[in-house]
């Protein structure tokens, strides 16, 4: 990222998560065991969608990047965690540091973003039908979810710079399991205060935004399933909103707890962390799969093809 190191330290040494010394070998098997899960269920959420041409569809072409996402997420933290958990070296080195900010923030607020764009998809579908087709066409999702990424980018190279554009010249331990902002500034050898003010700014101003923009889609769908004549209408577009809230919910709530909270709490925060990065992305492929009755057959004709699953399922 064209970051250059202007301080003393070459490396850091992550200390893990607070409080949990001695309890190395039960957080591997743990960890290790949600990070397999949450690859496995996004891979196949992907394999579902590709191989079924009904999911062919705005909501699912936005499902597939959201499972990407939820695959590279805690990718960025997992395996580093799960070296040292296993007994080998906490070093990280300060270009892995960099790296490791830069990706977090890439990806979460990409994620942050997607998930905005999937509640305007959910909108047109319900409040625009006739028209959904011709607003959702291919072109305006690739420009939708390339703009995700882009965004993502934009917002993680400024806080990444403002974060290591600081000295560090010791002391290098990180009380965290991961390189983040926040315990980071805590490291640098300058006054922090106005980055921090920015960074909280930042952090606060961009997931808030993103947050009224979803509020005020699901107010409009809320108002036009209510205007549906039909009990079943109703239920079925209720239906098809569910999992994107729920899945909403459960991404925000850990963004506020950590980022904009006023009295950090470091084993608090590294709890919620670990749910944010590792629980979050494993169950996002089960609450999209298990109320889709078209995911699920694709899913099963996925497992039968790997031979998971015997014919007549």
């Amino acid at each position: 990222m064209g970051m250059q190191n202007l301080s003393g330290v070459t490396e850091f040494i992550l200390l893990g998560i607070p409080h949990t010394e001695g309890l190395e070998a039960m957080l591997f098997a743990l960890f290790l065991s949600f990070y397999i899960f949450t690859l496995t269920g996004n891979l196949l959420i992907l394999l579902a969608i590709v191989s079924s041409t009904q999911l062919h569809t705005p909501m699912y072409f936005f499902l597939c990047k959201l499972a990407v996402c939820d695959i590279f997420f805690p990718s960025v933290s997992s395996p580093k965690m799960l070296f040292y958990l296993s007994g080998n070296s906490r070093a990280i080195s300060y270009a892995g540091c960099v790296s490791q900010v830069f990706f977090y923030h890439f990806l979460g607020c990409t994620e942050c973003f997607l998930y905005t764009v999937m509640a305007y998809d959910r909108f047109v579908a319900i409040c625009h039908p006739l028209r959904y087709t011709v607003i959702m066409s291919l072109r305006a999702c690739t420009i939708l979810a390339t703009g995700t990424s882009i965004f993502g980018c934009i917002q993680a190279i400024f806080l990444t710079t403002l974060t290591f554009q600081l000295p560090y010249c010791g002391p290098n331990e990180v009380d965290y399991y991961f390189c983040d902002i926040p315990v980071m500034l805590k490291l640098a050898c300058a006054d922090t205060s106005s980055l921090e003010m920015v960074g909280f700014i930042s952090v606060g101003f961009m997931p808030l935004s993103c947050f009224v923009l979803i509020l005020t889609s699901y107010c409009c769908i809320v108002s036009s399933i209510l205007q549906i004549r039909s009990a079943e209408g109703r239920r079925h577009a209720f239906s098809t909103c569910s999992a994107h809230l729920t899945a909403i919910l459960r991404f925000y709530m850990p963004v506020v707890f950590i980022y904009l909270r006023p009295t950090p709490s470091p084993l608090l925060d590294a709890t919620v962390q670990v749910l944010n990065n590792l629980v979050t992305p494993m169950l996002n492929p089960l609450i999209y799969s298990l109320r889709n009755k078209e995911v699920k057959s694709s899913l099963r004709n996925v497992l039968h093809q790997l031979g998971f699953l015997p014919q007549q399922l």
